[in-house]
This record gives structure tokens, C-alpha cells and sequence, in this order.
């Protein structure tokens, strides 16, 4: 059974870092492209960003030079280490899991989710 957890939420002050780290499970974890999802309250799903299996990686433009991912295959796990933080990146953050070597923004590549984590910034 494949479970994705994620930890290292909180509340942070405008202009904080957080690093978010998702440990994936029950899979070959190194075949798997991972990718980080946010939803704020009253707004549509948003693709955060995406790693594949080789390391390749794509952030979502508005996000880029704040937000880096990056993955250990040696601990199962993907971080999303988020600078500069701004109130309207308050969100519940969630990671997904693809069968695929790489992937797209598209939720629907991705067959198993987290159960979110969140993160408020707030002064």
C-alpha cells in the first residue's frame, strides 16, 4: 500500500522559510515522480511543483527563486523548501505520487496523495 506523508507545516512570519518533507511508502520510491500541490481556503487546487525520478524538476513560474524541491532517494522522501514567504501562500499542502518517470501539473497523473499539511503565514 503506497501512503504519502507529509510533515513540516506550521505558522511562519512573512518573509520566513519552511521546509515541507513528504516520506513516500510502500513503493519503489526512485521510479516515481513526486509532486507538491497547495489549496487555500475557498480556492481551486494549485500545482506547487514536480520532481521526476531523474532529479529533473519544474516549479511553477510564480514560485520560482522561492520555492526549490528536491528529493532523497536514500530516504524515501521529497522536501519543498519554501523562502520569502507570503501571506497568500497560506495553503494546505499536499504531495502526490506518479507512476511515471516524469510528469505534469495535471492532478490527474497522479494516483496517490497525502493527507496535506498546513502552512500559515502570519505576522
Amino acid at each position: 500500500q503506497v501512503q504519502l506523508v507529509e510533515s513540516g507545516g506550521g505558522l511562519v512570519q512573512p518573509g520566513g522559510s519552511l521546509t515541507l518533507s513528504c516520506e513516500v511508502s510502500g513503493t519503489i520510491f526512485n521510479s516515481r515522480t513526486i509532486a507538491w500541490y497547495r489549496q487555500a481556503s475557498g480556492k481551486e487546487r494549485e500545482w506547487v511543483a514536480l520532481i521526476g525520478t531523474s532529479g529533473l524538476h519544474n516549479v511553477a513560474s510564480a514560485l520560482r527563486g522561492r520555492f526549490t524541491i528536491s528529493r532523497d532517494n536514500a530516504k524515501n522522501t521529497v522536501y519543498l523548501q519554501m523562502n520569502s514567504l507570503k501571506p497568500e501562500d497560506t495553503a494546505v499542502y499536499y504531495c502526490a505520487a506518479s507512476t511515471r518517470i516524469w510528469g505534469t501539473a495535471s492532478p490527474r497523473e497522479y494516483e496517490y496523495w497525502g493527507q496535506g499539511t498546513q502552512v500559515t503565514v502570519s505576522s
